[in-house]
């Protein structure tokens, strides 16, 4: 991927503190201090091992981790500054990645459980052993009051008569951990869906792990892939109290549909929470992309070029509010949206109150469909038919999901756009079953490059996007042109189908979509 960089930015609106890259938000309503809190996440540039397949000592891994701790503290101090009340750091930002079962060993520090063991690192450093990094963390977290989310790599030895424990006699975790502004470690959660990380075991149970705070309540914790899957991801939000998650994550960026920020964003959305996103910077690697998002609005860093860390704050509501629905919104009367619930109800098309495009043009539509054709797209294969006209409606379907598509374009541009559907199996990086209706920027003017990724495009829309999903679980995924987030007028159901709606886009639409999870056929 290629992307444009973004000056450090600071934005002060009213109550609102905002440390930017990348944000297409304006300033949002004045927050009452006692009804929001403020944030930070830090999207990390980390010191890797130069040899991560190489056997080195607890000393030479201690030099090269305190290097990316040092930088924690740097920014824990920087954001105290700015009256941060919590700071999530990424997964593998002190450790780093590709390691072998073994060569990760001497970057492991012992993780005792905090359900079971009160424990503040930083106060009782020798009470237990090779705890270096959390004693660190624990310090940090006290020297700028703030409660703390860092990811590392933690140990737990295990009894050979246990068949479950490995041949080495210890348990190795990816590890998220949880300090309070005293230093106290409170929670931790142990990675349950690991991504071809070999150095690793998998916890015999999936970690619903949360821990309450003074200043906003009830905040869950997973990471990175754990963010497709309903354990613990869904699982989790069960607990009506978890209206906040933190989330370190390294991830590497793919579109049009699985960009960082796209998924974080739209998880926000679709669960109506706040979501703490921060990911880790390596560029060369499709490494970029951390945000603070809740379901109105987001404020995000996404950066190709940079190779330096990057602090992102914001100050937002405790008690998100959930973006419009259908029984919420008033924009029934818009005649756009009429139009749209006519077709769903089964109109005619020449039904003059319907749709005018769909009258004057409906005998040339129905014999003159458009072309459908089969294209590539995160490995699976879409069923897609071109998006040609200024306005029109058009429907694409494949096995039982159809996604229709109700569209103007207000300004016309030479690039080619594609309704693409997909539902199935996904089998590649991951295996996962889906449901997709998706509006997409195809990457040249021929059919086979639909799919492809693309980060800048021109063509303006104003549209109806829905299909008749039979999950529950949608995640409206919606990016622009130079790697933009934009939000959806609304979403919801309505007979059966879900939708999402837009009227007026800030930039060139690059992927509007809606990505369906049917956990129970994974």
């Amino acid at each position: 991927m290629s992307g444009a960089s973004y000056p450090l930015s600071l934005f002060l609106c009213g109550w609102h503190l905002v440390v930017l890259g990348v944000s297409g938000e304006h300033c949002p309503a004045r927050q009452p201090e006692d009804d929001s809190y403020v944030a930070a996440v830090y999207e990390h540039h980390s010191v890797l091992s130069p040899d991560p397949l190489a056997l080195v000592s607890r000393e030479q891994a201690l030099e090269i981790m305190n290097q990316n701790l040092d930088v924690y503290e740097e920014q824990v101090m920087a954001a105290a500054q700015k009256g941060v009340q919590i700071i999530v750091f990424p997964e593998d930002g002190i450790h780093g990645f590709n390691f072998t079962r073994t060569s990760i060993y001497p970057f492991l520090d012992f993780m005792p459980d905090p359900q079971i063991v009160r424990w503040n690192p930083c106060e009782e450093p020798h009470r237990f052993n090779e705890t270096e990094v959390l004693q660190r963390l624990s310090c940090m977290a006290i020297k700028g009051n703030m409660f703390l989310v860092a990811n590392l790599g933690t140990k737990q030895p295990c009894h050979r008569s246990d068949p479950r424990c490995p041949k080495d006699g210890r348990f190795q975790y990816n590890t998220n951990v949880v300090l309070s502004s005293n230093g106290t470690l409170v929670s931790r959660y142990r990675k349950h869906n690991l991504y071809f990380e070999a150095a690793f075991d998998t916890p015999l149970n999936a970690d619903l792990t949360v821990f309450d705070t003074p200043f906003a309540g009830r905040f869950g914790v997973f990471t990175c892939f754990d963010i497709l899957f309903f354990d613990p991801a869904v699982s989790l939000l069960r607990d009506v109290e978890v209206k906040h998650i933190v989330y370190p994550t390294a991830w590497m960026n793919q579109l049009p549909l699985l960009a960082a920020i796209q998924i974080q964003s739209a998880f926000a959305i679709a669960f109506g929470i706040n979501v703490l996103a921060a990911n880790i910077q390596h560029p060369s690697l499709g490494m970029t992309g951390s945000g603070i998002h809740t379901p109105l609005q987001s404020f995000w860093y996404h950066d190709t070029e940079s190779f330096q860390g990057h602090l992102l704050i914001a100050q937002i509501a405790k008690n998100p509010l959930r973006l419009p629905g259908t029984q919420s919104d008033s924009r029934e009367g818009d005649p756009a949206h009429k139009k749209f619930l006519k077709i769903l109800a089964g109109s005619p098309h020449c039904d003059k109150d319907v749709q005018e495009v769909l009258c004057d043009g409906a005998t040339t539509w129905n014999m003159n469909s458009p072309p459908t054709f089969h294209a590539q797209m995160m490995y699976d294969n879409f069923t897609l038919v071109p998006v040609w006209e200024t306005e029109g409606f058009t429907s694409v379907c494949s096995g039982g999901l159809c996604c229709y598509l109700l569209y103007q374009r207000p300004t016309m541009s030479k690039e080619l756009y594609a309704l693409g559907v997909f539902e199935g199996l996904h089998t590649v990086h991951g295996t996962y079953y889906l449901q997709v209706c998706a509006l997409v920027k195809c990457g040249g003017l021929s059919f086979d490059s639909c799919g492809q990724e693309i980060t800048e495009a021109s063509g303006m829309f104003e549209f109806h996007l829905w299909g008749n999903f039979s999950t529950s679980y949608i995640f409206p995924l919606f990016l622009t042109s130079g790697m933009t987030l934009e939000r959806p007028d609304q979403v919801g159901w309505e007979k059966e189908h879900y939708f999402l709606r837009k009227k007026q886009l800030s930039s060139g639409l690059v992927t509007a979509a809606l990505y369906g999870r049917l956990y129970e056929r994974d």
